[in-house]
This record gives C-alpha cells, sequence and structure tokens, in this order.
C-alpha cells in the first residue's frame, strides 16, 4: 500500500500512566517535529485535464503519526490496569499495538476518559462484533490499530475476568506493547495546513446538516447514510452506504486498494446536533470488510467495498443510484465531510433561500459538473438529484465547476455487485433507543436517545410517544416531533412514590404511512443505596456499564494538611463497580489509591499530603445508582 500520506513525525506527546501495578508507560526522549506535508494523495491526470477539470479534491491530512514505548502488564492486585496516552488539543487519537497477548477470557479497551466511546479487543483482535469484540485497522506492519477515540486522550485498560499471577504472566510476554499511535491536528494546527480551496465557489454556503432538518428534512434524512473515511490514521475522505445490502463507495483515489480498506474506518453520525452548535455526536465507527472493485481516478475514480460490523450502520439508512443522465440546470445537494468538519450539506449555491445547486455542466467526458460547494474531504461524496432523492454523480474533482462521475458510468460496471431496489409498501421508517435499559432509585430519572432511520421511500414526520410507565414516572421527549433520520432524547423520571420494580416501556413512533415501536426496560430501587452513611461527604450517581464519573460532582476537592483519606463505595446489586482515588501531580490526574473488587461495593483508605483529590467511580459490569461516601483530611 502506498502510503503517500504519511508524515511520521516523532513529536512530544503526553503518554499517562496511571499508577496500577507493573504498569509501565515510558514515552520516547521528544525529538524536534518535522514539517507536517499537506500531500494530496492524488495529483491532476492528464485525462482529467483534457476533461476541464483542475483540481482533484485531495485525501486531506488530519493527523501525523507518533512514536512511543508503552507496555502494558498484568498488576500484582487487582482486575484492571490502565495508561493513558495523551496529546493536547488533539481531534483525536488512534492507538497501535505491536502485540497484545492476554489470558483467555481477558480483554482490553481503548476508550475515551468519560467512556463515550469505548472499543473492546481480545488476544485475537479478529475477533469482532459477533464476540463483543470492536474493529480494527492494520497498517502494513506486525500488528493492528484500535479505532480512534475522538478527542486528545485514549485510555487503554487491561481487563481481567479472574485472579491472575502477575509475574508468570509477565515472564511469558502477556500483556499489551503500543508502538505508536496517530493523533489529530488541533484546531490551529489544521487551519495552518488547510490547503487553498479550488473547490468553493464564491461564498461558502453549506451548513452543518441538522440545520436542515426541518426545512428540507427528506435532503436531512437521505445524509444520514453518509460517513467519514479515516485513512491510515491519517487522511479524511467521504463515504456512503448504498442500496439494500452491505455495499459502501467511495473514490479510488480514497482507496486504492484492499490494503487501504484495511487501514480506513469509517465513523457515521458524525455530525452536530444543534445548527452552529459545533457538538458532534460520537457515532458509530467500524472497520472495512471487503474490497470489491474499483476503477482509477484516470477512468470513474470509485471504490466499492463492504464494512464490518453491518448491524451497527443500518439505522443510518441508505442511499440508492438514479442511473440516468443528468438534466441541465436540475437541483441537486451535496452532504459530505469536507475540511474534516462535522458533517454539512451543500444545498445553496451562494446564499441560504438564494439559488439553489443545480447542474451547469450535463457531459464533459464521463463527468457532470456544478457550482456546489465542496473542499478536500468531500472526496467520495454523493451527489443526489432533488427530483428523485438518489445519486446522480459521485463527486471526486474541484475547481469551479466542480465536478462528479456520472453514476450511470458507475452502476454499469457494479449493478451486479449491489441491490439498487428501494423496498416497496412506500414510505417506511425504523426506531431504536440506546441505551435500552436503566437501573434508578425511586426518585431519579434515565435516558435514552431515541433514533430514526429511512427505510423505504421519502423521509415523514414522527409523533413519539410512551407507554407503560409506572405509578408516578413521566416520559418527555425532545423534541417530541421528529424527521425520520432524525433522532430525540426520552427522559423517563419517576418520583419517590414509584414502586420498586422493572417496566417494560414502549416508546412508539407514528408516522404518515407507519407506526414502529422500540422497548426499554426500566428497574425502580427502593432509592438511594444507603451503605455508606456516617461520612462526612456522601454524593449519589447513575452509571452504564462501561461509563465512569468523578466526584465531587465532576470536579475535586482540596486538602491542606496531611491526613488520612477513607471512602465506601455502595453500588446495585448484581454489579462490579470498581474506586480510585486520584490525585493532582501537576500535569495530569493519578490514581494512589483503589478498591477494585469483584462485588459492587467497595472501600479504601490512603495517607496523602496536601493537594487536589478526586474520585473516580467506574461501572466495571452492570450498571445504575451508587452512593459514595468520603472522609479526607
Amino acid at each position: 500500500m502506498r502510503h503517500r500520506l504519511r508524515t511520521a513525525i516523532v513529536a512530544a506527546a503526553t503518554i499517562l500512566a496511571i499508577p496500577f501495578p507493573a504498569a509501565a508507560a515510558v514515552p520516547r526522549a521528544p525529538q524536534p517535529a518535522a514539517a507536517a506535508a499537506a500531500v494530496p494523495r492524488t495529483s491532476e491526470p492528464a485525462a482529467a485535464a483534457a476533461r476541464h477539470v483542475r483540481h482533484a479534491d485531495p485525501v486531506t491530512p488530519v493527523g501525523e503519526q507518533q512514536e512511543a514505548e508503552l507496555t502494558l502488564r498484568y498488576g500484582t492486585s487487582g482486575r484492571q490496569w490502565s495508561a493513558e496516552i495523551r496529546r493536547p488539543g488533539s481531534s483525536y487519537v488512534k492507538v497501535h499495538f505491536s502485540a497484545l497477548k492476554l489470558v483467555p477470557g481477558d480483554h482490553l479497551t481503548v476508550a475515551s476518559p468519560d467512556g463515550r466511546e469505548v472499543h473492546t479487543y481480545y488476544g485475537d483482535p479478529t475477533l469482532g462484533a459477533n464476540t463483543g469484540g470492536s474493529g480494527h485497522t492494520v497498517h502494513g506492519t506486525p500488528g493492528f490499530a484500535a479505532l480512534s477515540v475522538d478527542g486528545d486522550t485514549a485510555v487503554v485498560t487491561l481487563h481481567a475476568a479472574g485472579s491472575r499471577s502477575a509475574s508468570r504472566l509477565t515472564r511469558q510476554g502477556y500483556g499489551a506493547v503500543v508502538d505508536r499511535y496517530y493523533r489529530g491536528f488541533t484546531k490551529d494546527e489544521a487551519a495552518a495546513r488547510a490547503p487553498r480551496s479550488f473547490s468553493v465557489c464564491g461564498t461558502d454556503a453549506r451548513r452543518d446538516v441538522v440545520c436542515y432538518r426541518d426545512s428540507h428534512p427528506t435532503e436531512f434524512a437521505r445524509s444520514n447514510a453518509v460517513a467519514r473515511q479515516l485513512l491510515d490514521g491519517l487522511g479524511s475522505c467521504t463515504a456512503w452506504r448504498v442500496g439494500n445490502t452491505n455495499r459502501m463507495l467511495t473514490n479510488y483515489h480514497c482507496m486504492e486498494s484492499a490494503a487501504d480498506l484495511a487501514a480506513s474506518e469509517f465513523q457515521f453520525d458524525y455530525q452536530c446536533a444543534t445548527c452552529g452548535g459545533n457538538d458532534p455526536r460520537a457515532g458509530t465507527k467500524v472497520s472495512g470488510a471487503q474490497f470489491l472493485k474499483s476503477s482509477n481516478l484516470n477512468a470513474l475514480d470509485y471504490a466499492l467495498f463492504s464494512v464490518n460490523n453491518f448491524a451497527a450502520i443500518q439505522q443510518y439508512g441508505t442511499l440508492y443510484l438514479d442511473p440516468r443522465p443528468p438534466v441541465a440546470g436540475e437541483r441537486i445537494y451535496i452532504p459530505g465531510h469536507g475540511d474534516v468538519l462535522p458533517k454539512r450539506l451543500s444545498l445553496f449555491e451562494e446564499t441560504q433561500g438564494g439559488a439553489t445547486c443545480k447542474i451547469d455542466v450535463v457531459s464533459s467526458g464521463v463527468n457532470t459538473g456544478y457550482r456546489c460547494d465542496t473542499s478536500g474531504g468531500n472526496s467520495g461524496s454523493p451527489v443526489l438529484a432533488a427530483s428523485s432523492h438518489k445519486v446522480i454523480a459521485l463527486h471526486h474533482l474541484g475547481g469551479c465547476p466542480n465536478w462528479g462521475t456520472r453514476i450511470t458510468e458507475v452502476y454499469n460496471e457494479i449493478s451486479g455487485l449491489i441491490d439498487n431496489t428501494p423496498p416497496t409498501g412506500g414510505n417506511d421508517f425504523s426506531l431504536a433507543l440506546s441505551p435500552t435499559s436503566a437501573n434508578v432509585p425511586a426518585g431519579q430519572s434515565a435516558t435514552s436517545t431515541v433514533s430514526s432511520a429511512v427505510t423505504g421511500g421519502q423521509a415523514q414526520q414522527i409523533t413519539l410517544a410512551a407507554s407503560g410507565l409506572p405509578a408516578g414516572a413521566t416520559a418527555t421527549f425532545a423534541p417530541q416531533v421528529i424527521q425520520a433520520g432524525g433522532s430525540s432524547t426520552l427522559t423517563l423520571a419517576t418520583t419517590a412514590q414509584t414502586p420498586a420494580g422493572t417496566y417494560q416501556v414502549t416508546v412508539t413512533g407514528t408516522g404518515a404511512s407507519a407506526t414502529r415501536t422500540a422497548t426499554f426496560a426500566l428497574t425502580v430501587g427502593g432509592g438511594p443505596p444507603q451503605g455508606c452513611a456516617g461520612f462526612e461527604t456522601t454524593k449519589t450517581g447513575s452509571l452504564t456499564s462501561g461509563a465512569s464519573q468523578y466526584q465531587p460532582d465532576g470536579q475535586y476537592f482540596q486538602t491542606t494538611t496531611t491526613g488520612a483519606h477513607r471512602a465506601c463505595l455502595d453500588g446495585p446489586t448484581g454489579t462490579d463497580y470498581d474506586l480510585y482515588l486520584q490525585k493532582w501531580n501537576g500535569s495530569t490526574w493519578a490514581s494512589v489509591a483503589q478498591g477494585a473488587t469483584s462485588g459492587p461495593d467497595e472501600t479504601l483508605s490512603y495517607t496523602g499530603t496536601a493537594g487536589y483529590y478526586r474520585y473516580r467511580v467506574h461501572a466495571y459490569q452492570g450498571g445504575g445508582a451508587y452512593t459514595l461516601g468520603y472522609d479526607a483530611p
């Protein structure tokens, strides 16, 4: 595989070993950073120039490779051992393992500090979603890379299912070895490296896709099938699902081979929740599976492939091809990830409410031309006809006009590999909840995201309702009415008088032509646990499995003298909760004491000097409400 984007820049990074026994994390000595190269993956071919095409939208460089030396071994106590890889301000961290050897039944996670993203791996990383594991990528050297974590910190944790002999396992080479990682540029770095735009035609009229949720619901819904591609941990393009089966399309210059696919990951639902809010969701990340067919840049510039964990992305719907010649002046629109930003929609040419994007040049070689704004990272975006809301071209070249391969040319080559027939029966949608259950004390609330996807025909308006609530409980949706393809937040609030028990709450979505349901298991306890009474400070909270919270109230407390810290954690019955006392050491939070047994309840004590402290409560297995009590000097 040709890594024209690889810029192996070695710079000072923060690799933090959370001090569990036997966990070693030693960074290489800082070296001078080389100049970052914003090198397009392809240059303009002579054939493209002959067709009056001026510039290829490049695979946008979005990050750099960092070398690391980090070894995470089994510890002498507890059942999990962690280390952090952190580069302040980076947009993502993608960890590469040169070796991973685990005891059967144990696993390793790569997660964001807040548990928003958690990727799970076993001794054999090819054990994927069917066994509870996550996708991975390979990069031409021994080992594998975990899926990326958004943000500037990745927490690598080794989890043991039972007691382990640390010394014996260390002698036998068990554990994880990190030899490098990829990190996304900071905002300032990205701005400094941004190439001059050749594809924004006048005023950039693109907006976050959510801005059109109400005014253009079908265009908004169709954009859900579009994902951001991260190639080799370093470059970005756009890809999208096509047809009814596990099929995806992007440009050939974004994916030239099976090796490129193996080094790529795809992030669906990476879009802002509010218009102009700069609050993108983590979405769903999957890895590539099978490289099926392609045509190089000098020809049709497409790559057809499939992904792993296909079931996870079906909720975002799909796109269908409109294999016909474009018509001069017909309205079009383009969703994509130009400039590596959360998904935007190019709907207007200059200003909102002004001239809409349209076909300007019906035919130039295999291309069709338009002045819809695009930029680096938009490579591979679908160009949709407003008349059918199907794909009429595959965007790949810029220069105002910008250019897309006419999809009828692509369809002629891939028609036998895709199912391009929309389902019969008119408009339809699906409904899903995440999470699907919660355990709360009486008087507290639980939330879940209600997601919808267009599964047939056009988008429609959906009204949400809930039934099966226990006495004294209420359900609210924000918003209550959505367009198919959109989402809402469900809040289930109980009162102190709500009876204990488990209740199946049914969420119903009613549209113009279909009604769909999803269920949520709400378990109500008899009130906050009382097993940690008698402490100076008491805090309560609720966690989902695998998540963490910091107390007090997401902040920290200060002690001014040396003395004893004492804490008690009372977790939900049937779960496994762990407790960590952390101290600020001047650059990061380091764990100085822990309670990590195999049950829901933990205690710890620690004699510490003056400083800043906080508690980390972690739901190792299971979820629900907890009580933390602690004394400080």
